[in-house]
């Protein structure tokens, strides 16, 4: 039974995006692995920019600076 777990800064991924990760990387394990899809597990996570590091500082403030 696979798991991934897929980790996104939130910043408005819609509703629609996500199942198409979700699909998408269902979609990739069967095709390279042979995994079964009904057994398949994706999870995506949302992490606030505050709370994602980048180079010892927060994404927050890299974006704020527009990098």
């Amino acid at each position: 039974m696979p798991y991934v777990n897929i980790k996104i800064t939130k910043e408005g991924a819609s509703a629609d995006q996500k199942a198409e990760l979700i699909a998408g990387v269902t979609d990739l394990l069967q095709r390279v692995l042979g995994k079964n899809p009904a057994t398949t597990v994706v999870v995506i996570d949302e992490v606030e920019t505050d709370n994602w590091g980048i180079g010892g500082e927060q994404v927050t403030i890299r974006r704020s600076r527009g990098q």
